[in-house]
Formats: C-alpha cells, sequence, structure tokens
C-alpha cells in the first residue's frame, strides 16, 4: 500500500496539534520529540507537522507567507455532505477560519478552511 505523508509547518507544535486532534487525526504522545509530531489521518496518511525553523532546515528555504500565498491546498474526502460541513465547522471550532459556504458540483459537495497558520485545506464528498 503506497502511504502519503503530509508535511507542514507550524509556529506552535501544540496548538496545531490539538487542532487537528479535535478534527479526529490521531497521534501517539511518543511520536512527538519537540520539533515534529506525526498524526493518523486514516491507514494510508499520515499528517507531520513540523516547527517553522526545523522545516526550514529540512527544506532549505524559507517558509512561505500564508496570508499572501499558497503553498499547498490539501484535500480529503468524506463520508458524506454532512460529514463535510461537521468537519469544517469542527475546525473553525477549533480556531480554523471557514472559507465560505460549501459548494456543490454535480455529484461533488465541497467546503473549504484555513488552519491556525494559514494552510489551506477542504473537505469534500463525491455522490455515487
Amino acid at each position: 500500500m503506497t502511504m502519503t505523508f503530509i508535511n507542514l509547518p507550524v509556529r506552535d507544535l501544540t496548538l496545531a496539534t490539538e487542532f487537528y486532534r479535535a478534527l479526529g487525526f490521531t497521534s501517539d504522545q511518543a511520536e512527538l520529540d519537540g520539533d515534529n509530531t506525526v498524526l493518523t489521518v486514516s491507514d494510508s496518511t499520515r499528517l507531520v507537522l513540523h516547527l517553522r525553523s526545523g522545516f526550514e532546515a529540512f527544506t532549505g528555504v524559507a517558509v512561505p507567507d500564508t496570508a499572501t500565498s499558497r503553498e499547498v491546498i490539501v484535500g480529503l474526502s468524506a463520508r458524506s455532505r454532512e460529514q463535510v460541513d461537521e468537519l469544517v465547522d469542527q475546525a473553525v471550532v477549533a480556531g480554523g477560519e471557514a472559507l465560505g459556504p460549501g459548494m456543490a458540483n454535480g455529484p461533488m459537495y465541497m467546503r473549504g478552511f484555513r488552519d491556525l497558520d494559514g494552510h489551506q485545506w477542504s473537505f469534500l464528498h463525491l455522490a455515487g
């Protein structure tokens, strides 16, 4: 099976970890080493949060300013339209920013949000 690892820089590792746990991502405290933590999104997807300084050292470039640019948009599937709305609502309660109402395009329904560090995410459901 192919695994996917989403690596993101964050300002505060503890706050970012709490934010993603509020969305249902899980982590083992043993994985937190002070500079990064690994959260389980699904059986085949992990989210790796890095302190910005460690991310910059790893990549060799400065972390972009998420207020003026997007380095990536992460999209994750959901089981239903209702789950899409629930997950984005949970992100907002945890401190994220909703990016408007849900959008329907044929069989697809999607809503987006920005996390505590301005990274853009979307949850989507494909009917059928």
